[in-house]
């Protein structure tokens, strides 16, 4: 085991022993369930970490993270975490939270091969061309990655919306809201961007899945 590890591992201990004794007993309640009310899809960011910059505790958000924040109708991983979330914790409601200068928004920007995750990050890359029009004015990298980074939330919370998951739970009378937020790494602020979804009624028609 190597030092950093190590280092690690120490860490850990000193966190366990701080956090139990400001909140006894808290350990032994999450080891018997866990009841959050809240979904999180984020992204891998390392500057982005979910509980932290909402201030909730560990068992107060069921978090999936992944480059870029997406949400894939092809990848069974997220889905099969938006199904547990909805149909088996019950959440009230799903956060899709992207942020100002995302790394896989700048790399689907750039017209040259990064491996792998271009494969990913192609999504993106329709948006930019979904949204053509609203780039032809902006010169500034920046203003035009931070404006693709909240495009592709809004993206993202409609392919949530999409799903037959999300859906089904809203045709069955369950509570469940669908939020698009953007965080500010320099700021630690988050935004809302005032996409929230709550029926099948209010995504476009050709989404809507009326019955099974």
């Amino acid at each position: 085991m190597t030092r950093r590890i190590e280092h690690l591992i120490e860490r850990n201990k000193q966190w366990a022993a701080e956090f139990e004794a400001q909140n006894p007993g808290i350990f032994s309640t999450l080891a018997d369930q866990q009841n959050p009310e809240y979904l999180w899809i984020g992204c891998s960011d390392s500057r982005v970490p979910a509980n932290m910059i909402v201030g909730l505790q560990p068992g107060e958000v069921f978090v999936h993270r992944n480059v870029a924040n997406l949400v894939n109708h092809s990848d069974l991983n997220v889905l099969s975490v938006i199904e547990y979330a909805v149909n088996i914790l019950k959440v009230k409601d799903i956060i899709l939270c992207g942020h100002y200068g995302c790394g896989g928004v700048k790399a689907a920007l750039e017209s040259k091969e990064h491996g792998l995750v271009d494969n990913w990050l192609r999504v993106i890359k329709d948006t930019y061309r979904n949204y053509s029009k609203r780039f032809h004015a902006i010169e500034d990298e920046k203003e035009e990655v931070d404006l693709l980074c909240e495009l592709n939330v809004i993206e993202q919370v409609r392919n949530i919306c999409h799903t037959s998951i999300v859906q089904n739970a809203w045709i069955n009378g369950q509570e469940l809201s669908v939020h698009g937020l953007i965080y500010g790494v320099e700021n630690g602020i988050l935004k809302d961007l005032q996409v929230t979804t709550k029926s099948v009624d209010e995504i476009e028609t050709i989404y809507q899945l009326r019955s099974k």
